[in-house]
Order: C-alpha cells, then sequence, then structure tokens
C-alpha cells in the first residue's frame, strides 16, 4: 500500500511466526489492560508499501515490571538498554518498548536521561521522534493510524520535516536526515533545514557517524538527495574533504555537468543503481566513488591556454580519502582498500588505450586486490557526467574480460613461491626470506615463471646471485 490519508491501513508481515508472536503480544497486552501500537520505521515502510521486517511496539497502560512478566511468561525475552528500556523478544524480529519521555542532559547523541511512562499521552510520546514520517503510529490489530504530526501527508508529498524543536537536541538527528533523504528520495523542509543549521555535532561518537554514512551508501536510492541536504543545511563543513569539492570547476569538455561536487553527486546516483547487495562489496565501492575525486582541489589548475586540468589527483586523493575515513573510523585495514580504488580509478582507461600486456593487468589487480570493484567505481565516474550518455564502459569490460582470463577478476595475484619452497631449497628460515619472496613474486607479476617448478628455478637463480653479491 502507497502512503495515504487514510485512518486505517492493512498491515503486513511477511514472516509468519512473526506475525503470530505480535498478534498473541497484542492480545496478552489488551487482555491486561493495557493497548499495544507499532511505531517508527516499520509503520513508515508499510505506508510505502515495503515488506515490514523489524517491528517496533510501544504499549501503553502496563508498567515496566508487569509487562516484563507478562511477555516472560509467552516467549523468551532479553532486556537491553539502560533500566530494562526494550524488551527483544528472543530469535523474533520484535522489540517492546514503553512510551517514554528524554530529557536532555549532556552532550552529544547520548546525552539524555530516559523515563520511562505508561500513561504517557501518544501524542508525547510521538513528539520525541526525529521526523514527522518516523512519528506514526498503528494499531497492527484494527489498522487504525495514529499520525499526531502529519507524516502519512509528508510521506505522500516526499518532504522531510522534523517533528518538534526537541529535534535539536541529538545532533545524530541531522545525519539520519541526511541517510532518509537518500533513501526515500525527499526533500527536506525549509524549516527542518534552518533548524539543523544551529546544531553542532557535540562531539559524536566515530562510530555512530559511520553509521548513517553507511546507511548511504548501501540503501540510498539517490544519494545525491542526503549529501545536497548536508550542503543545504551546512553539516558538510563537518566533511571538509567532501566541502571543498564545491566550486571546484573541472574542464567542460569531460565534465559538462558542471563542478566536482556535482559529479560526485551524479556518480554516487549511478553507483546506487548498480549496487550487487553484498554489504562489504558495496560498502568499499561506494566509498570509493564518494572519494575518487577528493584530490581534484588541490590540484585543479587553469593552464594558459584556458583549460582546467587536475593532474595527478588520483594520487592526491589518496591523503584526502584517508583523512575522511579516518575520522569515521580505526578500521585500517577497510581503509586500505578504497584507498588503490582512489588511486587508480583512471587505470581501467588508461590501460585499455595503451592496450597493455598481462603483467600490466597482473600489477593493477596486485594494487588494487579486486579488478571488479575498480571497475565499478571507473564506470560510475564514467556514468556521472550527463548529458554525456555512456551507456557501455567499453574500457571497463575489457580490463574484467584480461583479468578473468587471468583468475584475477575478484581477487590479486597468489605468489607461486612460499616460504616452505625456499626451505625445500636448503635456506635456513630467516629474515632473508621476506626480500627473495618479494623479488620472485614481482618476476610471477612480470610474467618470468607461472608454475611452481619455474618459480624454483627462479628462487635458485636469485639466492645465488645474492651469495655473489659483495658484503656492504
Amino acid at each position: 500500500m502507497t502512503a495515504s490519508t487514510s485512518e486505517h491501513l492493512e498491515f503486513r508481515v511477511p514472516d509468519p511466526a512473526a506475525r503470530s508472536a505480535l498478534d498473541a503480544l497484542c492480545a496478552s497486552v489488551r487482555a491486561a489492560g493495557g493497548s499495544a501500537r507499532l511505531v517508527g520505521g516499520c509503520v513508515r515502510d508499510a505506508l510505502l508499501g515495503l515488506p515490514a521486517t523489524d517491528l517496533d511496539v510501544e504499549v501503553y497502560g502496563i508498567e515496566s515490571t508487569a509487562l516484563v512478566e507478562l511477555l516472560s511468561s509467552q516467549f523468551p525475552v532479553d532486556l537491553v538498554g539502560e533500566s530494562f528500556g526494550v524488551i527483544r523478544l528472543r530469535d523474533l524480529p520484535i522489540d517492546v518498548s514503553l512510551p517514554r519521555r528524554e530529557s536532555k542532559r549532556g552532550l552529544g547523541h547520548r546525552g539524555f536521561e530516559i523515563h520511562s511512562d505508561p500513561q504517557l499521552d501518544p501524542r508525547d510520546a510521538a513528539s520525541r521522534r526525529d521526523f514527522t514520517i518516523n512519528a506514526i503510529a498503528l494499531d497492527p490489530q484494527s489498522g487504525r493510524v495514529f499520525d499526531p504530526f502529519g507524516g502519512v501527508v509528508d510521506l505522500e508529498n516526499r518532504v522531510l520535516r522534523h517533528t518538534t524543536k526537541q529535534f535539536a537536541e541529538d545532533p545524530l538527528r541531522v545525519l539520519r536526515g541526511m541517510q532518509f533523504a537518500a533513501r526515500f528520495e525527499l526533500q527536506p523542509a525549509p524549516q527542518t533545514i534552518e533548524l539543523c543549521r544551529h546544531i553542532e555535532p557535540e562531539g559524536l561518537a566515530p562510530e555512530r557517524i559511520l553509521g548513517e554514512w553507511k546507511k548511504l551508501i548501501l540503501r540510498g536510492t539517490r544519494p545525491s538527495l542526503g549529501l545536497a541536504f548536508l550542503r543545504d543545511c551546512g553539516w558538510i563543513r563537518h566533511f571538509p574533504e567532501l566541502e571543498a569539492l564545491i566550486g571546484c570547476e573541472q574542464n567542460p569538455r569531460w565534465h559538462p555537468e558542471g563542478d566536482v561536487w556535482t559529479h560526485t553527486l551524479h556518480c554516487m546516483d549511478v553507483f546506487a543503481s548498480e549496487r550487487i547487495g553484498i554489504e562489504r562489496e558495496d560498502l568499499i565501492v561506494g566509498f570509493g566513488v564518494l572519494c575518487h575525486d577528493l584530490g581534484k582541489p588541490e590540484t585543479t589548475i587553469r593552464e594558459e591556454d584556458g583549460r582546467i586540468t587536475a593532474k595527478n589527483h588520483e594520487s592526491i586523493g589518496v591523503d584526502c580519502t584517508r583523512r575522511f575515513l579516518g575520522r569515521m573510523t580505526n578500521e585500517e585495514k577497510w581503509i586500505e582498500e578504497v584507498v588503490p580504488l582512489v588511486a587508480c580509478h583512471l587505470a581501467p582507461i588508461r590501460l585499455f588505450g595503451a592496450n597493455v600486456a598481462d603483467a600490466a593487468i597482473r600489477r593493477l589487480a596486485r594494487q588494487v586486490g579486486r579488478i571488479d570493484r575498480l571497475v565499478r567505481v571507473s564506470r560510475a565516474d564514467q556514468r556521472g557526467r550527463p548529458p554525456l550518455v555512456i551507456d557501455r564502459f567499453e574500457a571497463g569490460d575489457w580490463l574484467l574480460e584480461r583479468a578473468r582470463e587471468l583468475s584475477i577478476d575478484d581477487r590479486p595475484p597468489k605468489p607461486l613461491l612460499m616460504g616452505r619452497h625456499l626451505i625445500e631449497l636448503g635456506l635456513e628460515p630467516g629474515p632473508h626470506f621476506g626480500p627473495v619472496l618479494e623479488e620472485c613474486f614481482t618476476r610471477q607479476i612480470e610474467g618470468e615463471f607461472d608454475t611452481l617448478e619455474a618459480g624454483m628455478e627462479c628462487a635458485r637463480t636469485i639466492i645465488a646471485e645474492a651469495a655473489k653479491a659483495p658484503m656492504k
């Protein structure tokens, strides 16, 4: 069912076990003198015709201890959060909570005192939610919709609007607005944009910031709308590497779409249309697309003949990418998988134009880890230049085919020679193994050998040459 101003909604739960548990829960709550309502994202998604998978139930009229006892008599439960604020039905996608009041007492996303109140007025309970589209509640049995802030109409009109001025108490909500705008193709209300202008991050934890960026990349239908929201509300200043893209000129011959910021937004929308549904792969490629031109602001110049160039922006972008991602995560391995995609995003076109030998393909695969990731980034880069239309990315198709022939399209080349083989040649294990194995691998990449036997012979030669070398 699409968004509607109707007062009733048929709520469908695709998981039969979850539907049965929800019905039993509601019946028990009603028998105990309370009432249960579905709230938050599951109601929003149902109004959009999306499947209701994770269910949040708010229970009125029953005190906390009694509610825990009631649910524990029917389901295995886990108590989650401070003062058992959330009751999770184990092995079911259902979280149960009491309506609550929140009082701002400190900085940041966690600076709140939370007080459960089963007698709280439903409108007051809804007022603590961030956006009107998330403040809609639903009786799952009667289908009656409770919409105190006009969220249904906002959903119909694709408007992202805050509920009350309490929105400003939690800075994470600005980034939630970013990813909601991208996921549901929403236009932020002018009043919401203005309110966000006056909100500061207040020391938001990096992992919470990264979490919202991940949702933008993994779920955003049009990431450009989320990024535009950051720009419009001024929060782009907290991501200076991205802010620098705004107004950075490009050669209109190759980039008729405009500045680097506009190009990046188009690229992100192209990426979103081509996600493959594997979370880790989509995250690495998505951040690669987001960061691919971060080096342009430092390298863009206007030549004497008037041409705009950004020579070497790929390598300069490496440090920019590390700074940008490093403020959100200390997972160095993950960052180092994104970085080579930035450094090499022009390689498919350059190699295709030169019609290179296999060794160049192997060197590239060794550098980037996965050729298929690189092609996805490069394809988004090439297609993110409207009105130029590129239906088929010939350079990428060529590179993928060459890499598949070498069995290195989705993995880096593996060295044939290992330490145990040097031991078989009579070498004592030690730090000298490293240089020998590295030299053997380099020669393998360059195509000097492609079998273990030939690799062993190469190692013998390297060892013999090292033995003849004069002492330093």
